[in-house]
């Protein structure tokens, strides 16, 4: 039988091919940097939305790839709260929602805090409330007590795909880990971030949640090593995209040697990726301040702006109708009809040429810069 990493003799001391890891670093740093000098470039406002966008982002993507969904508008209520943004009406949470984005918010925004086992064990207990009834026998905010294994396909003919140290270890290997990653040293970031997220996946050191867990600490790292409490990425959106290579990448790392440096490109690849998506965000934030520049003296009531803010931020699913209007806004057929007759006739939507309440709208393009 196969040895996993953290049964070899040298674990945890963790190497890899330094001019390999630097060359694909060089490129690496440059596009966080323009990313980065962006961000600065916005005004504080800018800065806040694309914050908010990102950390939505964050949430929600870190859930799905444990194939949990959570509610868009839940998620970024709850983050519009504690970054004070004024977003308009805020949705309830419910409570696995508000201790994950308590976690999220606490890696990001206090990222020059040291990472201790009494944080990680509180942010256990936000992310599994113990006063909820669907716990079972999970051991919450502690490190687990029993065997831990990763296996998937049916129950008569599981495939292990890793086993985690044994409990009676977890102690020993949490303190070192944490000694490690609170190190003042010159170990660079981003190395640093990819390190961590492996050996805190390897270790596993809790009943559940340890993807997520292993997610945030990657969030503060990199926040730490960016030295900034905003974000206007997000590294799990990129991993949900690429889900069954990152899976492939932490098995294949974890059954190899104690030379990680397939694991550091895989992560760095990823990463950049995500800088690329970024981009795109940062854009959509753009747009939506010259949006409302261009339209700021338009008499809008609260729907129509409420309904304006949805199409602009990407969160509104499929086409725009009047049916879905009435639904979403709480008002008539007909108030939905005149409302969106009356955004097409300011120019701020377009219809389509179907008819009836089939009838489709879109955001109208703004005016070619000049």
């Amino acid at each position: 039988m196969s040895q996993f990493i953290h049964e070899l003799k040298g674990w945890p001391q963790l190497t890899w091919d330094e001019p390999v890891v630097a060359e694909a670093l060089g490129p690496l740093h440059s596009h966080q940097a323009r990313l980065l000098g962006r961000m600065e470039a916005f005004g504080r406002s800018l800065q806040g939305e694309a914050n908010l966008r990102s950390l939505t982002a964050e949430a929600l993507m870190t859930s799905e790839i444990e194939g949990e969904l959570l509610d868009f508008d839940q998620v970024r209520s709850s983050f519009a709260r504690r970054l004070g943004l004024d977003i308009g009406a805020l949705t309830p949470a419910d409570r696995h929602i508000e201790g994950l984005v308590d976690v999220i918010f606490d890696a990001t925004q206090h990222y020059d805090l040291p990472l201790s086992a009494e944080r990680l064990f509180s942010w256990h207990h936000l992310l599994f409330p113990t006063d909820l009834d669907d716990l079972g026998t999970l051991t919450v905010g502690a490190w687990r007590t029993g065997p831990m294994q990763v296996i998937s396909g049916h129950l008569d003919r599981p495939k292990v795909h890793f086993v985690a140290p044994e409990a009676h270890r977890l102690d020993e290997e949490g303190a070192r880990f944490l000694r490690w990653f609170n190190a003042k040293d010159s170990l660079d970031g981003i190395v640093r971030a990819a390190v961590a997220h492996l050996w805190f996946i390897t270790i596993h050191p809790f009943d559940d949640g340890n993807g997520r867990l292993a997610r945030a600490i990657t969030e503060l790292s990199l926040a730490r090593s960016e030295e900034r409490p905003w974000r206007c990425y997000s590294l799990s959106t990129q991993i949900r995209a690429e889900r069954r290579d990152y899976y492939k990448a932490l098995e294949s790392a974890q059954r190899g040697g104690l030379n990680i440096t397939p694991w550091l490109l895989w992560f760095m690849g990823c990463l950049d990726r995500a800088f690329h998506s970024a981009e795109g965000l940062l854009a959509d934030v753009l747009h939506k301040a010259r949006f409302w520049a261009e339209h700021h003296d338009k008499p809008l009531n609260h729907r129509q702006r409420m309904m304006l803010n949805d199409l602009l931020d990407g969160s509104f699913i499929g086409n725009l109708t009047s049916s879905k209007w009435a639904k979403i806004t709480g008002c008539s057929q007909d108030t939905a009809g005149r409302d969106l007759d009356a955004l097409v006739k300011l120019g701020l939507l377009i219809k389509s040429a179907a008819g009836g309440r089939s009838t489709a709208y879109t955001l109208a393009p703004l005016p070619t810069a000049r």
